[in-house]
């Protein structure tokens, strides 16, 4: 059931978009959205440009502890840090804490790029205090994973996990950046958005080529997951420098 404070808020929202606003309203808005922006960006480059080669976590921010995907992530995450990779998350609940979780066990580097939402997002404890950002912006936040991270493993998840998902694969496919790894974990939860993709956007309606189903690596277990990374380090004779 819709909650009338958020229909509310929605409802000035959008009311404040069609209203018309003299010249110092709009300069001094958008300066102070840009510099915030700024702001995010330069925090966001001057921590992550540190942290060496290392791989993102998406995933839910729904799933809870005993569900078998947070329990993988954490596995994942804990193989990653073995193999000498940094794990890079959103910071918060679910899958993003699992991924946390797993880093900080293993000893390893547990970076959190939280987004500030009026639901769900608060920062998890798995986050290393030096690595933990926060973001008002997604545009700032999505830049941040997409260039400090060498690999992508996506787990379940809802319209954020499918944004950061597509980001990737838009980047990757326009090359406005290496094509870097991307690994779907769980045949169960992806194989019937992948079957859509390809006789509908592929077969059907040509909006893609051939060679963009090759971008997506789908598994099914953490060692898969692992091994695709690692498959790609070793093509590229890239390893871990830290």
């Amino acid at each position: 059931m819709e909650n009338s404070n958020d229909t509310s808020n929605d409802d000035l929202r959008i009311k404040e978009a069609f209203s018309e606003k003299n010249w110092n309203e709009i300069q001094s808005q958008d300066s102070w959205q840009i510099f915030k922006a700024i702001s995010e960006f330069v925090e966001g480059f001057d921590k992550l440009g540190k942290i060496g080669p290392s791989v993102s976590i998406f995933g839910s921010a729904r799933t809870k502890p005993d569900n078998p995907y947070y329990e993988m992530s954490v596995e994942i995450a804990e193989k990653l840090v073995g193999k000498g990779y940094g794990v890079i998350t959103g910071g918060g609940p679910g899958i993003m804490e699992a991924g946390n979780k797993g880093a900080q066990q293993a000893n390893g580097k547990s970076i959190g790029l939280n987004i500030v939402l009026p639901f769900e997002q608060v920062p998890n404890q798995y986050v290393d205090l030096d690595k933990s950002i926060n973001f008002d912006y997604f545009f700032a936040r999505k830049v941040c994973f997409i260039k400090y991270s060498q690999g992508f493993i996506v787990m379940p998840g809802g319209f954020g996990t499918m944004d950061e998902l597509f980001e990737a694969l838009t980047l990757i496919q326009t090359k406005k950046i290496g094509r870097f790894p991307i690994v779907l974990v769980g045949t169960k939860f992806w194989s019937g958005m992948l079957e859509w993709i390809k006789n509908v956007m592929l077969e059907q309606e040509h909006n893609i080529g051939p060679d963009d189903m090759n971008l997506i690596k789908l598994v099914d277990t953490p060692d898969e997951a692992i091994q695709v990374i690692e498959d790609f380090y070793n093509k590229y004779l890239l390893k871990p420098n830290f």
